[in-house]
């Protein structure tokens, strides 16, 4: 039987119950038998209550509404049979579309003609808010497109903030602002302080005089500070390239640039905000081999049950996170692919921090890309929180900030290849937990860090006093600052291997320094987090004995940090900063001034192409001048164009090319020069370069003009 040979691991109890089949062309009023499926995900999930298979023909499954299983769900297999792909999706395919009045390139179609009346809507969404569903998205041959938006390229950059950071306005130094002013729902997203908190913010007027922008509460976390980047968007007059797209929600018009004629491929929209599955306190319940796709919200929402497994499964084109899993035990996602979601990836929470209970979930040979559209900071690839959870052999890359995050306890990170990720931010690092002493007991074994970002950029960051961890046995390969441990205690770092970090390791007393506000009164949070847990009674005195008197032991002091057995061969190797060299333990590290060959690392699944590129200033006056280097890090070629950018637009021309092509063998690096020529009254300028069809976009090279 065909099924038995597709599941071997099925043979028993599931198989031996309710087996149904669905289709995309059956009909509910079917016996649902493999020759006459049903139609509904719905109508199957009520016949095999009790326990079986649901067998999935491939095709497309519109959904318009969260499927809800619950406990008397329990031991159901719902699988995707093979040939054409299973895709569940929470969108709806346009056609129709007609050339358009607004400029040469673009389509236009009606959606409320259509039928599509919820153009859901675009929201104050990021650093310090929680996750919500996006608007209504397009997506061109299984790809996001980008709103219409300014600058193409790059970044602008806040001129003055004429209020103050909580002023709620700036001014920018472009004419465009005229374009805007007269524009509906028109928003901005910047990175408004600092280079690791973006959010987007309604624009609520423009005064086009003064060319100042002025913003609807509350404004972003922490105002607006000049200099600072930002861009614009949801413009119908910035359609002004291809992929870009803008829908007027009181007409319900559609315009599109499409990168490819229209009849080559699919144009979808999002349309569902709840996620495609919700599990409450189910158990025994298995996906594999199911594509999801084009929604608005998540797309596996697990609440309790135990023993939960996605498998083999595709996200992608989602307006926030793949798979959230609150609470319950041994529940996971593996071998799946997760790529283009807006809220990162995967969300693991459950165990028992007060009795040390791990929750077993588990996050594991997946290939986790592209996951931070929307919100770019602290949406990661996978965030481990509560006690115990797994995140094993994934493949983590391209990525504005993070790929992942903790919090908690006993938590295992080992075997994962990391690279490619906080591209676009600064104070940050690929794995980052912090603030809190409890969360002890987690382990960083055996990972791949590789061509992390540019600048402030950590592989491994131990923030603002995070303790008790071992970071052991791992590879770091121009990972920039391998291991930084940032205040805290008891960290162990053994047996890893650094080629070309800048430093392998650093650590610093914070405490002592900028941060006595935590140990003087002002800011208690490490206090109340530590009296909020029993560290002074078993487990947890047991597990973790230096936490019993840390209150007597010089709290604010970095002490316990462990540096042994590590090889660093390149690049820079220890910072102890702050006098931290009096309470870190060093010993038996190896340490070589030349760099050498990095050993092979055993990557889960294909490897994807890693790219590093660098801008370099070379000359501060006019004509300025930079270098541009692009270097192949991985095992397999790579190709592509890097676009170079400059701010302000109005004053500052290349003077050659800004758009080059690279095709690089493994190892293989290239350069080039060129010069931008600034105008008389141009006192500072921002150059960066971003690569084509990618939306991660460093941070400049700032450079003031000397003349």
């Amino acid at each position: 039987m065909r099924c038995v040979l597709l599941l071997p691991f099925l043979v028993g109890s599931v198989l031996a119950q309710v087996q149904v089949y669905v289709s995309p062309s059956g009909d509910d009023r079917n016996p649902g038998s493999e020759d006459a499926p049903f139609a509904t995900l719905e109508r199957a999930r009520d016949a095999v209550r009790g326990g079986g298979t649901v067998w999935l023909y491939g095709g497309v499954y519109e959904r318009t509404a969260s499927l809800e299983l619950g406990a008397e769900d329990s031991n159901v297999v719902w699988y995707g049979l093979p040939g054409e792909p299973v895709r569940i999706t929470g969108g709806r395919r346009l056609t129709g579309f007609a050339p358009s009045s607004v400029r040469p390139n673009v389509w236009q179609v009606n959606l409320k003609a259509a039928g599509i009346a919820n153009f859901g809507r675009l929201t104050a969404r990021g650093f310090g808010r929680s996750p919500a569903p996006a608007a209504l998205e397009l997506f061109f041959n299984g790809k996001p497109m980008p709103l219409a938006r300014w600058p193409n390229r790059g970044w602008a950059y806040i001129e003055e903030v004429p209020g103050g950071p909580q002023g709620g306005r700036f001014t920018v130094a472009t004419g465009r602002v005229k374009v805007w002013a007269n524009a509906p729902d028109v928003w901005v997203h910047g990175y408004w302080t600092y280079d690791w908190a973006d959010s987007y913010e309604r624009v609520a007027s423009i005064d086009v005089a003064t060319r100042e922008i002025r913003t609807a509460p509350p404004h972003g976390v922490y105002g607006y500070v000049a200099a600072r980047r930002f861009e614009v968007l949801n413009v119908l007059e910035e359609l002004d390239e291809p992929g870009e797209w803008y829908l007027d929600r009181d007409s319900g018009m559609l315009y599109f640039w499409p990168p490819a004629p229209l009849e080559s491929g699919e144009v979808w929209v999002s349309l569902l905000e709840a996620p495609f599955f919700t599990l409450r306190n189910a158990e025994n319940v298995r996906f594999e081999n199911i594509v999801f796709e084009c929604s608005r919200g998540q797309g596996v929402h697990i609440i309790g049950g135990k023993d939960n497994t996605i498998a083999r499964c595709t996200f992608r084109n989602l307006g926030m996170r793949a798979v959230f899993i609150d609470g319950g035990w041994r529940n996971g996602v593996e071998d799946s692919v997760i790529e283009n979601t807006g809220e990162g990836g995967i969300w693991l929470n459950g165990g028992d921090r007060r009795t040390l209970t791990p929750s077993g979930h588990f996050a594991s040979g997946n290939r986790i890309s592209n996951f931070s559209r929307w919100v770019r900071t602290y949406r990661p690839a996978v965030s481990a929180n509560g006690a115990g959870a797994i995140v094993y052999r994934n493949l983590i890359f391209n990525a504005p900030h993070q790929a992942i995050s903790l919090s908690g306890n006993d938590h295992l990170i080992q075997g994962n290849d990391i690279h490619t990720v906080a591209w676009e931010t600064q104070d940050v690092g690929a794995i980052y937990f912090g603030r809190d002493w409890t969360w002890r007991g987690n382990v960083i074994r055996g990972n791949f860090f590789h061509n992390q970002g540019n600048g402030d950029v950590s592989s491994v960051y131990l923030d603002d006093c995070a303790s008790g961890t071992l970071v052991e046995g791992n590879l770091f390969h121009r990972a920039r600052r391998s291991v930084f441990i940032g205040g805290g205690r008891d960290n162990i770092v053994r047996g890893n291997w650094f080629y070309d970090s800048d430093p392998a390791v650093q650590v610093d007393a914070r405490g002592l320094t900028w941060a006595r506000k935590w140990f003087d009164g002002t800011d208690p949070i490490l206090f109340n987090r530590l009296q909020a847990m029993p560290y002074q009674q078993p487990p947890w005195s047991e597990r973790y004995p230096e936490l019993v008197n840390i209150l007597n032991d010089q709290p604010d002091v970095p002490k316990g940090n462990v540096v042994e057995g590590n090889f660093c061969y390149g690049g820079r190797w220890l910072d102890l900063r702050d006098g931290t060299a009096k309470w870190v333990r060093v010993e038996n590290n190896t340490v070589e001034a030349a760099s050498r060959g990095i050993p092979s690392f055993d990557t889960p699944g294909e490897p994807a192409p890693v790219v590093a590129w660098r801008l370099e200033t070379l000359r501060s006056v006019n004509p300025l001048r930079f270098r541009l280097r692009v270097e192949n890090l991985g095992v397999i070629p790579a190709a592509g164009e890097l676009l170079l950018w400059a701010w302000p637009h109005e004053g500052v021309r290349f003077l050659a090319a800004s758009e080059y092509g690279f095709q690089l063998d493994p190892g293989e690096t290239w350069q080039t020069e060129f010069e931008l020529d600034a105008a008389q009254d141009v006192k500072e300028v921002f150059v960066g370069a971003q690569k084509r069809d990618d939306d991660i976009r460093p941070t400049a090279v700032r450079v003031t003009v000397r003349r």
